[in-house]
């Protein structure tokens, strides 16, 4: 079962708890705190696999989810992390979060951390000062990151193999390498990507033998996107005709006037083969490279069988010779783009927040203000205190207060509420 599209829920692992814990020891009165801190949450990492050809394994395990850390301990122990997370994905996934890009698995052993896992919190004798000597304050371990992710497979190959259907595309597979697609005189006997690899002049070439298309398929008829997600990433397009085509120009456009509608497909260099040549009469061979010329001057036509082995190897050269030149190319691209780039300092990006009223609530967002809030334990008052000690640090309470805030009115942080003071008449 070939699977190239799928959606799964990531739930990183939760950190641990700080600990409040003093020491006690005979003789040791006052050994003042020895809270440890929590281990940090285990996080989900995929890791591109050559060995992995389909999705199909998150179609029965829609939910992932990694450990979470341990709570801290007495004598500082602190707590064990949470074990991540490894998944094999398929050479070739894009993860995506929200419709957005967050990683693009493209080589083997490539790994990506995906959903991270929350951070341990603090125990009580990370809090230990020349002036506190005795603090009850210990932090909760952050959640992790929880979302659905979506995944999508685009084959990586050197040359893709594009074409009507029944155009001859997995039998010149099954003759130039040792993949073994499945082969009978009708159309879209090719319903899901085969791979192979051919070899030529000692350089090896991985062909993509992707299902054919039809007019309208830049617009999903047919296989439609199932068959240009795979042919997005190929290096070089081999277009493969059928001679006996009433008209092999034709044939020709229509693939063309597909691949124009989709990425910059009808850009990548490519390579017209006619198939089925053998036993043709020559002039009826080249009368369709004219028809094919006619629609394109530019194009290379090869005229080839794969079946009697003819144009083969000759095809295969000017095949490597255009994917070693493609690569080269993306190559430089890369090079002049590797410029440096000035960018704001992240501490003072991060110390940004804002102030918002919400109905009788006060919201406050910012990433630093939102990470002490969330490990924050609203249960014991000394956190709850040293968070709002940290927001008059920030300068936020004065905000709050210049917005109309009372001492009883809720602010509310990262989904952790309590009121502006602790106390209040």
């Amino acid at each position: 079962m070939f699977v190239d599209t799928a959606k799964v829920s990531l739930k990183a692992g939760k950190g641990g708890d700080g600990a409040v814990s003093f020491r006690h020891e005979i003789y040791i009165p006052k050994g003042g705190p020895d809270g440890g801190d929590g281990g940090r949450g285990g996080s989900i990492i995929f890791r591109a696999d050559r060995n992995t050809n389909t999705l199909v394994d998150f179609r029965f395990t829609p939910i992932l989810t990694a450990e979470n850390g341990k709570n801290g301990a007495g004598q500082r122990a602190a707590g064990r992390s949470g074990r991540d997370l490894v998944i094999d994905v398929p050479v070739g996934t894009i993860v995506k979060k929200n419709g957005e890009i967050i990683a693009d698995l493209t080589e083997d052993g490539q790994e990506a951390v995906i959903a991270r896992g929350g951070a341990g919190g603090f125990g009580n004798a990370h809090f230990k000062s020349s002036t506190r000597q005795t603090p009850v304050v210990a932090e909760v371990g952050e959640p992790g990151e929880e979302f659905e992710a979506e995944l999508e497979l685009k084959s990586m190959a050197d040359v893709g193999l594009v074409g009507l259907p029944n155009a001859g595309k997995s039998t010149f597979l099954s003759v130039v390498s040792n993949a073994k697609p499945e082969i009978a005189d009708y159309a879209f006997t090719t319903i899901t990507p085969n791979l192979g690899v051919a070899t030529i002049d000692g350089r090896d070439l991985l062909i993509a033998d992707i299902p054919g298309l039809i007019e309208g398929a830049s617009e999903g008829k047919g296989l439609g996107h199932a068959f240009l997600r795979h042919v997005d990433r190929t290096a070089v397009l081999l277009h493969l005709v059928d001679v006996y085509n009433d008209d092999a120009g034709e044939a020709y456009a229509t693939i063309r006037r597909e691949l124009e509608k989709y990425s910059d497909l009808a850009t990548r260099p490519e390579v017209v083969a006619l198939t089925k040549c053998e036993g043709v009469d020559p002039e009826i061979v080249e009368m369709q490279m004219a028809t094919i010329l006619a629609k394109n001057p530019e194009a290379q036509v090869l005229a080839i069988s794969s079946s009697a082995h003819q144009g083969l190897d000759t095809l295969l050269r000017e095949l490597k010779d255009k994917v070693e030149n493609k690569k080269e190319i993306i190559k430089e691209v890369e090079t002049k783009e590797e410029l440096p780039t000035i960018k704001l300092n992240d501490d003072l990006l991060r110390d940004t927040w804002k102030v918002e009223k919400v109905d009788d609530k006060f919201v406050v967002t910012g990433e630093k203000i939102e990470k002490f809030a969330r490990r924050t334990d609203l249960n014991n008052y000394a956190s709850v205190n040293r968070l709002r000690d940290i927001m008059k640090k920030f300068g936020i309470r004065g905000e709050l207060t210049s917005m109309g805030a009372q001492p009883d009115s809720v602010i509310s942080i990262a989904g952790k509420e309590f009121t502006l003071v602790e106390d209040y008449d």
